[in-house]
């Protein structure tokens, strides 16, 4: 045994003592009126009560002790697996129904007799009813709680917005703010797709893991709530979304619509991607690395960093270099944006040659 150990149950073993000395001082006392001795008979009664009280004290204080630490450990490690958001809810929903049972309690204290018992009974059994109900009502309850804090509005978040991973970083910038609802539902499937045989699979599903993972290290803002109520993960996050009255974050293109035609609001992240990319204008010079050829001839392909296409006319001979390039037009197109150029030289010479808004490989 660890000296905190015998520290511990040397302080349990005198606490014992003085508690059982005093109890059994008590219980000589209670005893005394059935028993007729008086002056030092009861006095000597008293010592035996307390030596005796405080010796099965000490004896029995320790393993008690040792039994409530154990008790209390397996509570903890229950209590640690319990999201704080529904630690809230029912420290709520108990708090309410304390509070109807003090107003019915208090009605009841008048009837002769039973009425104190009743009060008690009130108590415990509206602080259950209270506990209970908040739980099984928790979206809306979090709802209400939400709406009380000075924080944004609730987002939750789906699956691929998870694992697309740049919600951390978007996040971090400080242009969106939690708090952040991950349903069950949600975590179930990441931890499936980080489980899976396929590499690529378990790759993405283990990212995932890791953007939850920096989202609360840097928010403290993500929780993990309940929605087993049935259906595909999809219908789920947007009933979480519709109880708390939240935001969907995702980058599915299906939930978005679903979710819309359901009264939801969409924060599409591919929609944001493509709102900050940056404006490319005729006449303009920008860098690009030529990666294959293009479907034309003499075209050359490549992207600028935000991913946009970028088709080089005359730039077939410079495929696997980084040419500068001037823009000569912007396609805008169902599938993004489309940028055509030619090499700054050659447009140089041709002064603003026409260029043809032709279709890339």
């Amino acid at each position: 045994m660890s000296s905190e150990g015998r520290t511990a149950r040397r302080a349990a073993a005198w606490a014992g003592a003085v508690l059982g000395g005093a109890l059994g001082v008590q219980v000589v006392v209670a005893l005394a009126p059935f028993v007729p001795i008086g002056g030092w008979p009861r006095v000597g009664a008293e010592v035996a009560g307390a030596v005796a009280g405080g010796v099965l004290g000490a004896t029995l204080a320790p393993p008690a002790w040792q039994a409530f630490v154990r008790v209390m450990g397996r509570v903890l490690v229950r209590l640690g697996r319990v999201p704080w958001r529904d630690v809230e809810i029912a420290l709520a929903g108990s708090l309410v129904g304390l509070l109807v049972a003090t107003a019915v309690g208090y009605l009841l204290s008048g009837i002769p007799v039973i009425g104190g018992y009743l009060r008690v009974v009130a108590l415990v059994v509206f602080g259950y009813l209270g506990l209970q109900f908040a739980l099984q009502r928790r979206e809306e309850v979090a709802g209400l709680l939400e709406r009380r804090r000075p924080r944004g509005p609730a987002k939750v978040l789906d699956t691929s917005a998870i694992i697309d991973g740049r919600i951390a970083d978007v996040v971090r910038s400080g242009f969106l703010e939690g708090p952040f609802l991950v349903p069950r539902s949600v975590l179930r499937e990441l931890q499936a797709i980080a489980d899976s045989p396929d590499p690529l699979r378990r790759a993405r599903g283990r990212r995932g893991l890791d953007v939850l993972h920096r989202l609360q290290e840097d928010s403290q803002a993500v929780q993990i709530v309940e929605d087993d109520v049935g259906g595909e993960v999809d219908e789920r996050v947007v009933r979480v979304a519709r109880a708390a009255r939240a935001s969907v974050v995702t980058t599915d293109f299906n939930l978005n619509r679903v979710a819309q035609l359901q009264g939801v609001r969409v924060l599409n992240l591919n929609d944001l991607a493509a709102a900050l990319r940056p404006v490319v204008l005729p006449g303009e010079e920008v860098t690009v690395q030529l990666l294959r050829e293009g479907k034309e001839p003499g075209q050359g392909v490549g992207y600028l960093e935000d991913g946009t296409m970028i088709v080089v006319e005359g730039g077939r001979p410079l495929v696997g270099t980084t040419v500068e390039a001037v823009v000569t037009s912007v396609l805008q197109t169902s599938a993004g944006r489309m940028v055509f150029a030619r090499p700054k030289q050659e447009s140089t010479a041709r002064r603003g040659g026409p260029g043809g808004a032709v279709s890339p490989r």
